[in-house]
């Protein structure tokens, strides 16, 4: 149980890493920027986590099939992080729409690089839908089993080691708390998240 809980703690916290960056970069060229099939490249983006769970899986495990991934750890990183940089997405899009763009204008004008403006302009005043959106992201991926299991191969998250032993009667008092931790800890991000955000908006 201990190694299944650190490596679904490793997992969440890699898929932080990659889908941040990610999620954050796309926001600002989907919104930022006009493309003539932005509806199309957004739904497109979408689709990972708006398809059924089963779906998703078979599809990842076909196309790691097809460039010769064998299913462990580095292959569950990667479904989390595609399907967690939509939530990045969704966060940093929200609090893109309103910024002013007049505030980015300005500091073009005065002198200031693209990243620059990103850094001292931009990034303040999304630092709090980043934060909301890394804590989403680690509830997402620390608690998520049908995906999984299709991707992880002998490796064993929580999440996993939770439908394994549900066949093993004797186990299920353990069981049975092991899944109310679980609970807790990805109630307490998403709880955390919603506070930012409100917060954030008053």
């Amino acid at each position: 149980m201990w190694l299944a809980l650190w490596l679904s703690i490793k997992v969440a916290l890699l898929s932080i890493i990659v889908a941040m960056p990610l999620g954050t970069l796309t926001a600002i060229a989907l919104t930022r920027l006009d493309y003539k099939r932005k509806d199309l490249i957004t739904t497109l983006f979408v689709l990972p986590i708006a398809l059924p769970d089963i779906l998703t899986g078979l599809a990842f495990l076909n196309s790691f099939r097809g460039l010769g991934l064998h299913p462990g750890m580095l292959t569950i990183i990667i479904c989390h992080a595609t399907f967690c940089i939509v939530v990045v997405y969704n966060n940093v899009v929200a609090w893109l729409r309103r910024i002013p763009l007049s505030i980015v204008e300005a500091s073009l004008d005065l002198g200031a690089n693209y990243w620059q403006t990103f850094y001292y302009v931009i990034f303040p005043h999304l630092r709090s839908a980043l934060l909301a959106g890394g804590l989403l992201v680690f509830a997402l991926s620390f608690d998520e089993v049908i995906v999984t299991l299709f991707t992880a191969g002998a490796e064993k998250t929580l999440p996993i080691w939770i439908f394994n032993e549900l066949f093993r009667p004797r186990e299920r008092p353990v069981t049975n708390v092991v899944a109310l931790v679980v609970m807790v800890i990805t109630f307490i991000p998403v709880v955390l998240a919603y506070r930012l955000v409100n917060d954030e908006s008053r």
